[in-house]
Formats: C-alpha cells, structure tokens, sequence
C-alpha cells in the first residue's frame, strides 16, 4: 500500500456545491454592490477561503459578509449533495486501514454547517480548517500543519482536491496530489500526480 494517509479537500471533491457557493456569492455581491455577475465569474471563489474570495470583489466588511454569505448558503443547503460513491470510497478506504484526513478552506464553522449533516466526520482522523493555518492554500502551511499534527512523513500522504489550489498545496509541500476530475475545472492546465475521472479510481490507485 503506497499510501497510509489521505487527505480530502471538500467542496468539489468530497461534495457538489458549487451552484449552492455561486448563487449564495450572486446573491451577496448584488446586495453589497448593486452589481448582478453571472455564475461563471464567480468561479474563481472556488476552493480559497471565502474572506479572500470577498476581498478579490473589494468587499469592505469581511467579517460580516461573510457571514451574511454562510447566512444565504443555507438557503441552498439542499443543493449541496455527497458525490456518488464518496461514503462507499470512503468506507473503503478506513476498512482497509488508511488514515483518513481533511484539508479545507472553510473555517470550522463553515465546516460544522455544510459537512458534519453527511455523517462522514467520524471516519476522519484529522481536520485541517482555514482558521487553523495564518497562510492558506495554495501556500503549503496547510498541509505542513497537518503532517505535524498527524505525525507522519510526506511520502506517506496524498492529497484529493478538485482545484488547482489544491494541487498546488501538496505540491509545495512535497506530497502527492490526485486532482478529483468529477469537480475540476480547466483540468488541462492542472499538474497532479494523478488525474482520476471517478470517485472509485481512488481504490485503484491506493489498494
């Protein structure tokens, strides 16, 4: 077994909620700044943590935007859905004895509301969230923070995400990186270890 840890991002990789993130985000720049953006260029907010997200739209008040935003997700909660054969994989993956692991850019807060309604928090033995690192992905901190925590070596981990940020975590952290195709977007311009088209390609390349 090459890998004895891995660690999943959320959004996108674990669960599809990408139309829920975008129609909250519309919702919260046309009230913030009178202005209607289409979906599609909002998609940039993908996979970084929402504070730079509300700092990219030049958003003065961050902290209560944001909260405003997390406040309109809820709206969309039902849209927000577990990718097929994630529980299976992940089962799978913590029968066969591998330490499981999250590295996220939602706050704890954030994780608490949209992930722990899925029932999957208990099979996972660590969890990074973006209040837990002072540098967020792409920068590798998080991924050191989990390494420390999880006190295992680099070459023991690889790292699931749909984004390029993702990618980019383990990259400068020196861990291995399987871009989640079923959640990417512009995937040719994405370098990864591995590319897997399905979420039931990750038992082919960890068992």
């Amino acid at each position: 077994m090459r890998y004895s840890h891995v660690v999943f991002d959320i959004d996108g990789t674990l669960i599809d909620s990408e139309s829920a993130v975008l129609k909250s985000l519309q919702r919260v720049v046309l009230e913030e700044k009178g202005i209607r953006k289409k979906l599609d260029e909002l998609r940039f907010s993908l996979g970084i943590p929402g504070k730079n997200t509300l700092e990219k739209l030049d958003i003065e008040d961050l902290k209560g935007v944001e909260e405003k935003w997390n406040n309109y997700l809820s709206d969309y909660a039902d849209e927000i859905v577990l990718f097929v054969q994630v529980r299976e994989i992940v089962q799978a993956l913590k029968s066969n004895g591998i330490k499981l692991g999250i590295i996220t850019s939602k706050t704890k807060k954030e994780y608490e509301d949209d992930f722990l309604k899925f029932g999957l928090h208990p099979y996972f033995d660590v969890v990074v969230c973006a209040d837990d690192t002072k540098k967020h992905k792409p920068n590798g901190d998080p991924m050191e923070k989990y390494l420390e925590i999880a006190n295992v070596k680099r070459s023991n981990v690889i790292y699931i995400g749909d984004s390029i940020y993702d990618m980019q975590c383990a990259k400068n952290a020196g861990v291995d990186s399987a871009l989640a195709l079923w959640g990417a977007n512009d995937s040719e311009c994405i370098e990864a270890t591995y590319k897997l088209k399905e979420p039931k390609e990750i038992l082919d390349v960890l068992i």
